[in-house]
Parts: structure tokens; sequence; C-alpha cells
């Protein structure tokens, strides 16, 4: 039987010496020369500034934060301490507001006073001239004595959507831009109208009319004696209630004001009124007119 040939193993290299010293060996086999390299060469590459340019960035931040903050707390600081005076700053305008609003107060009560005492001084030269019961009727008729009695109240507004004009219409020429605003020559013929249906005295909103009452518009605004009045207008009319109602609603002036609502939307109402009272008007200064004497109709 022939004999097999022996099989050759083949014989395991034996193992580095420094297998075993890899950190050693990494040591070793890179130099600190490399690192040296890398470290000039990022050095050139920044300018030769010595710290990276994110870093400097991050301390530039925390610099202008810190700064933020020192500004913010000085600021408060002395916000407290200023808050004191400030405060009695304030104290002190509103008392001076309250003293002058009491000054004025009381200014205008002394010409309420005035003006009183004025209108009892011309009813007392009435009578002593002989005027008598004519001297009241005198006052009534020039608006210098109150009065009360039956009337009727009449309220003209403005047309709900007083924003639109008017298309070119003639109402829009004269001074307000649109037409469903109440204007003042529509308040002077209904006050006039009232006055040629019987009413004895007549105010608006509360301002008394005189023989030298005056209604006026400034922009938009009318005026009755030079006092701005504010929509809705209330007017109030002493006199024979029913009649004066229908005589009003009858005459040309009445007429015009239902057309100013049925064309532009201007919201009126009246009503009878079992006692309306009128206050006093400013007392009425003439300057001018003079009555005639018994010399001079001679």
């Amino acid at each position: 039987m022939p004999q097999q040939p022996p099989v050759r193993s083949t014989p395991a290299r034996p193992a580095r010496p420094d297998a075993s010293m890899s950190l050693i060996t990494n040591v070793m086999d890179h130099s600190l020369d490399d690192g040296y390299a890398e470290a000039a060469a990022w050095r050139k590459a920044d300018g030769g500034g010595g710290m990276p340019k994110t870093l400097r960035a991050k301390l530039g931040l925390a610099g202008g934060l810190v700064l933020a903050a020192l500004i913010v707390t000085v600021g408060a600081a002395q916000a407290r301490v200023a808050a004191p005076a400030v405060a009695k700053e304030r104290e002190e305008l509103i008392d001076r507001i309250d003293q002058e609003t009491e000054a004025a107060d009381r200014l205008e009560d002394s010409v309420d006073e005035l003006r009183a005492d004025v209108s009892e001084r011309q009813r007392e030269a009435l009578r002593d001239s002989g005027g008598g019961d004519r001297s009241t009727l005198v006052g009534i008729l020039s608006g210098a004595t109150a009065v009360h009695g039956p009337g009727v109240r009449l309220v003209v507004d403005d047309a709900e959507d007083a924003s639109t004009g008017g298309d070119g219409d003639a109402r829009s020429t004269s001074g307000f831009s649109d037409t469903g605003r109440v204007r003042d020559r529509d308040m002077q013929r209904v006050v006039n109208g009232l006055w040629e249906s019987g009413a004895e005295a007549v105010s608006i909103n509360g301002q008394r009319l005189t023989a030298l009452s005056a209604i006026r518009a400034a922009g938009d605004a009318i005026l009755v004696d030079n006092r701005p009045l504010v929509p809705p207008y209330t007017v109030l009319a002493v006199g024979d209630g029913g009649e004066l109602s229908d005589r009003f609603q009858n005459s040309e002036d009445g007429l015009y004001l239902h057309a100013l609502q049925e064309n532009y939307g201007i919201r009126t109402a009246i009503s009878v009124e079992d006692d309306v009272r009128l206050s006093a008007a400013p007392s009425v200064i003439i300057r001018t007119a003079q009555p005639i004497t018994e010399k001079d109709a001679s």
C-alpha cells in the first residue's frame, strides 16, 4: 500500500513585539510636527489673529448681551429713582386742573347770577315805567323769561345712512358733503314755520331763541347763537299744542320738512305736549335800537 506524503503546515509568523503598544506606536509614527504644522496653517489662514472667527463672534455677542443687560439695569434703576418725582408732578398737575375747573365753574355761576340780575332789573325798569303786564309779555317774547305751557316737541335728525352723496343734487353744493344731513337752512325753515303757525316761544336743544338769534353753519355743524348743536335736534315750541302741530304740518315749511324725509331719509317726529318748559335766554343787549318817546313821536 503506497504511503501518503506527509502534510506540511505553514509555520505561523511571530507577532510583532510592538503590537500591544498601539498608543506608543501611533505617537512614534505621527510626530508632533504635524500638529504644529496644522496650527501654523490655521493661524496663517486666520490672518494671524490667534483666535477663530466663530469664537470671536461668540465673545462679541456675549459682550453685547452683557452691555444690553447693564443698560437695562441702569435704566430700571433710574426709573425707580425718578418715579416718585413723576408721580408728584402728576398729582400737582391734577390738583391744578381741579382748581382751575372749580374756578371756571364759579365764574360760570357768577355769570348766570349776573344775567339773572340784569333780567330782573330790566323787568323792574319796565314796571316802573308803567309797563305792567306788558313787561311780562315783552320778557316772554324776547326770551328773557323762562316759560312753560302746552306746545309741541319736534325732533329732526340726520338720515340713518348720512354718508352717501346726492349724485349732483343741489343740496350737496351748500357746504354739507351729503344730502342726508340736516342743514342750517332746514332748521331756519322749521323755526320760521313754527313761529308762523302760532308758537309763542321756541328753543333748539335747550337754546332759547330770541329776536336776535341766528341759525348758521360752520363746516358741517349747525350753530345757534354761535353755540354748536349736536343731532338729533329737538325743537320745543310753546303754543296751542294741537292747533300748532296741525298748522305747522300743513304749512309750506312743514311740507318742506316732509319732502326732506321722503327724498333724503331725514328723520322727523312731532308730538303734542301738555307742558313744555323753556329756560330763559341770556340777556339781550341792545346797542342800536332806541325806544320812541312822546317827544320823538311829535
